[in-house]
This record gives C-alpha cells, structure tokens and sequence, in this order.
C-alpha cells in the first residue's frame, strides 16, 4: 500500500518485499501463515471480507477455521495440518468449502510451503489462499454435462451404462437378491411430432415425458435419455415378476396420458422393451442388446406396447445382422455412391449446385436409400466412415466439374451426422478433403440440422467455427421446423439456410407466405442465402423467387442423379472447357 500511495512505482524504486507485496495485492489472494509453536493463523483480510466476516474471524486457532469449515471438511484439514508437520516437507494444496456469513458455502484453496528451522523441524506454514468458487462450479457443471442429457438433465448413455455395469455386478455377488430390470423405451413416430408442430413442441414432449417416469422411480432406479427420442429405465426396486409387470402398467398410463401444449393435446405412444437380469447376461451392453431386441420386435407388431424379451427374438435379429455385415462390405467393395439433386438459382433457372445423398447398391437387393442404412450405420458407428467418403467422393466430383466448367463456383452440399459433429477428427477430416480436391472456397458445404447441433451447442459452435475458417460452406437444412431457429442463427457461422418443404408445400395458404417473406428477409439481414426445399412446380418456384428466395431445390428440377448426368446438366446452363 505504500508503494501504491508513495510513488515509488513510478521512478522504479521498488525493493523485492515491495514488489512481492504488490503482487500479492494485485492477484486478490489472501496470505495465509500457520505459526506453529504458537498453533496460530494468520489470514488476511481480503478473504473474511469476501466472505461477509470480520477481519479477524479466520486468524487465530485453527479451531477458529474449524468453526467455518464445513463438516464433512473438517477432519480433512486437521489432517493436512498433522501430515505437514510428521513429513516436515512437501506443500499444502487443497480445497476447502468454508462458511459465509450468509450461510452460503464457498470453496477456497489453499496453497502454503512450510518452513523449516534449524532443528529441522516445521516453524511456520506460509502460503495464500483464495477464493475458487466459479471455478468449482464450472468444473461440476462441465462433468456433470459430460454424463448427463443437455435438454433433460437425464442420465446420459455413458453414465447409464456405468450404473448398470455396477448394478449386475453387485447382483452376481447377492445371488438372486438384487436382479436389475431394463425397460428400453422408444417413442413411436415422434418424428412426426417434430414435423408437424415443430422442435420446440418436440422438446418440451420429451421433458413431460422424462418428468413422468422420473416420479415413478425409487431412489436406487436409474433413469436415462439414450438418444433423441429413447429413454432406458433400470429398476432395482422391484425383483418380483408380478410387481415387474405393475410398474411396466404404470409406465403405460405415464406414456399415454395426453400432453397439452399450446391449446392442443399430443397424444404419445411407445415401444418399450423389458429384459431382466440372468445369470447368463455377462455384460451391461448384452443386457441392453436384448432390450434393444424386445423393443424391436414391439415396433414390428404396431408399437405401442411393451414386449418381454425372448430367447427366440434373436432369431429375428439375424436378417438385421447380415445386412450390418454387409454395410461393413460395402464400402470396400465399392457399393456405396452419391446421388446429386439439383439446386437452382431461381434468378436464372440455371444449376448452381447439388445436395449430396448416399446411396447403397446392394449386390442382392439393388438400391436401397438412406432411409434404410444410416440409422443402422449411426448405431454402429459405419456412419463415420461413410461420412468420410460422402465427403471425398462429393469433393472429388466437384473438382472435376469446376475445371470442366472452367472455375463456375457450382457447389455440392453433404450431410453431416451427429457422430461425425461430435469427433475431433471432423476438423481433420474437412481440412485434408479441401487441401487434396482444390476446389473453390466456399463450394463443399457441410448440411447439418438444427436438432443436431443443439445436442451439445457449444461443441457445436466451436467445431463449425474451425470448419468455416477452413473453407467450407455451412448450411442449416431443415430451418423452420424448430421454433428457436432464428436464435440459434446468431450463434453458429452458417452462410445458407435450406427452409423445410412443410414451409414451401400450401405456400399459397395465408400464413405461410408471410412466415417466409420473414425467414427470408432475417436470413439477408445476417448475410446468409435461402435455398427453399420442396419445389414441385412453377407456381411455387414463381413465388419463392418473388419472396427472396435465392435457390429452390425438389423433383422440379429433377431428381437425384449419378454424377455424369449432373455434369450433363451442368453443361445445358454453363459452357465446357476441353
């Protein structure tokens, strides 16, 4: 304080305890010094003031600090005193939760050297300490979102399965008294739900849904969101076959009871798949599997009801399996291709680009869609791969039409999955397919939904940042079917947003145009491009262009082709080079 109020800073005269002092002052630390022979600490007055105390309420007896600590802290800081002086070296290094004066408990940490006399032994203990609260909270927050469901606060898989890796191995140990039931809940068509009454309606499902199980459960049950619209329920409060089956009729009144939004009831059925624990299920992934398999066989017979799992169900899984099998082949043997779908600039009716779509010709059952595969491959894990090679093959093919082209910046759209958003690797993987292609900057764009990146939005945000300074294009598909879109624009680097067809289909109705003329505008105002899905015939391609819209894209214009008929259409709007 001195040097602060003398200026001596000024003309460089500061001695070493000086500048010390100063940068004590400067960091807001408070000192913390344990003399020994007098059993005394002293604390500086900067931390008692944070927290509401007088000056000296910290300093004193370390029974003074025992007074403050919380109690399950206590015996901990007694032993880090006790440790210090046996050892006679080392460093003190711990966090502490210590009471404010509004009864709120704050972490501090300490950080303290001791101080050795000549006969060898601890004199004193010198150090800081401060205040670390944000900084607990946030390392809580950010491992309590590592585990748990973003839009829920569920369980997430990771921590599901954890709880059920422990739970079957407590229950080989107890011989038949602890035998965990799995209830594998799938909601039946919830897409539609999003499709028709949008995301945010879908959302708020899902949060009535998870609240009603949730007030079935005992303390020792498990529940978890698994994945967009499926949830697992592990029960351990219930062994009885008998009391099994009343839970499973409780869980079917919770799931049928009509959800009101907005005026409007939304009914909800389900699939549910019921397995309990044998002797014979060794791990929690088989347990799961089997649920996943009874779950299955409920969709099959109409849904809406919960089904037992049987040996026999197995049986039903091989056709499933063999196609798996052959989806690992097929990209090594060459079956998977890329379909384009033109995207026309309604300005001048020419193609301006394609939206990549993966196609699977199967050596037996000839072409099978997307529709089919990708939900198997993002299961397994095969959409990465694929994703992989859509970006390749897309990337590829677009090099060969600039140059045919002679440098038109036609560009090429890919979908992308959530497991290819949530890799470190997507980073990698964009930066070597545009170093390798040297296409134009801006041509191969990355298609992702709305609901795909709110499932971590702040990965999200940070991943599609890197991408976009790579050099690719961002597109949101699927806009307007969430109500939050417009928010969500402001966050992420997007330069083009694909407005769903529900918005383009009856755009002769009287709100949908107004809805549009909005989107369109707002999205110009952000400097991104509109491509308008759905186009079916000169009508609606007339008023897309008359509302802003710069490009349209349905069967219109054609449908998805292989790569040399999209080259062909290329060539009717834009001259070839040799």
């Amino acid at each position: 304080q001195h040097a602060f109020a003398g200026g001596g800073i000024g003309l460089g005269l500061v001695s070493d305890v000086e500048r010390q002092a100063l940068a004590l002052t400067g960091s807001g630390d408070s000192v913390w010094d344990w003399e020994v022979d007098r059993d005394e600490i002293f604390c500086g007055p900067q931390l008692p003031a944070l927290l509401g105390l007088k000056p000296t309420a910290l300093s004193g007896s370390p029974s003074n600090w025992l007074e403050f600590l919380h109690p399950e802290e206590r015996e901990r800081f007694k032993s880090v005193l006790n440790v210090m002086l046996d050892h006679r070296r080392g460093r003190i290094k711990q966090d502490f939760r210590i009471r404010a004066n509004n009864a709120q408990y704050h972490w501090v940490a300490i950080n303290a050297r001791p101080v050795i006399g000549s006969d060898g032994e601890v004199v004193r203990c010198v150090g800081t300490v401060r205040d670390v609260t944000e900084r607990k909270i946030s390392a809580n927050r950010l491992m309590h979102d590592a585990v748990h469901d973003n839009l829920t606060g569920l369980p997430n898989h990771e921590l599901f399965m954890d709880r059920l890796e422990v739970a079957i191995a407590i229950a080989k140990g107890k011989s038949g008294e602890l035998k965990p039931s799995i209830f594998l809940i799938d909601l039946d068509r919830f897409s539609q739900i999003n499709e028709n009454v949008g995301y945010s309606v879908g959302d708020s499902v899902l949060l009535t849904i998870s609240r009603r199980l949730s007030r079935l459960l005992k303390p020792q049950d498990s529940l978890a969101r698994l994945s967009g619209d499926q949830f697992a329920l592990m029960l351990l409060s219930e062994t009885d076959p008998e009391r099994i089956a009343v839970f499973a009729d409780a869980i079917t009144r919770a799931l049928k009871a009509p959800i009101s939004f907005a005026e409007q009831e939304i009914f909800v059925t389900a699939s549910v798949g019921l397995v309990s624990w044998s002797d014979d299920q060794n791990n929690p992934d088989e347990l799961l599997r089997d649920a996943e398999i009874a779950m299955f066989q409920a969709k099959r017979i109409g849904g809406d009801r919960i089904e037992p799992f049987r040996p026999a169900f197995r049986k039903n899984q091989n056709e499933l399996g063999h196609l798996e099998t052959d989806l690992r082949k097929a990209l090594d043997n060459g079956e998977i291709e890329l379909s384009y779908q033109p995207i026309i600039r309604l300005e001048t009716k020419q193609v301006s680009g394609f939206e990549a779509l993966l196609r699977w010709r199967h050596p037996q059952r000839g072409v099978i869609l997307p529709g089919e595969f990708i939900p198997m491959a993002e299961k397994t894990g095969l959409i990465i791969p694929l994703g992989l090679f859509a970006m390749e093959k897309a990337a590829e093919d677009l090099a060969k039409w600039q140059k045919k082209l002679g440098g038109v910046p036609v560009f090429v759209s890919v979908n992308v999955s959530s497991r290819q958003l949530l890799r470190h690797d997507l980073i990698n993987d964009v930066k070597s397919v545009l170093t390798r292609s040297g296409i134009l900057p801006n041509t191969l764009k990355l298609e992702l939904t709305e609901s795909l990146i709110m499932e971590n939005p702040e990965h999200s945000a940070q991943v599609l940042r890197k991408v976009k300074e790579l050099g690719a294009g961002l597109s949101m598909d699927d806009f307007g079917t969430g109500y939050s879109s417009l928010s969500h624009l402001m966050r992420f680097p997007f330069d083009t947003i694909k407005i769903d067809r529900s918005f383009v289909a009856d755009s002769g109705g009287s709100g949908r145009p107004v809805i549009l003329r909005s989107i369109v505008g707002m999205a110009h105002d952000l400097g991104m491009e509109v491509v308008a899905e759905g186009a079916e015939d000169e009508t609606d391609a007339l008023e897309l262009h008359q509302l802003g819209c710069e490009y349209a894209q349905g069967f219109l214009y054609g449908e998805p082709m292989p790569a040399d008929l999209a080259l062909e259409a290329l060539s009717q709007d834009y001259p070839l080079t040799k």
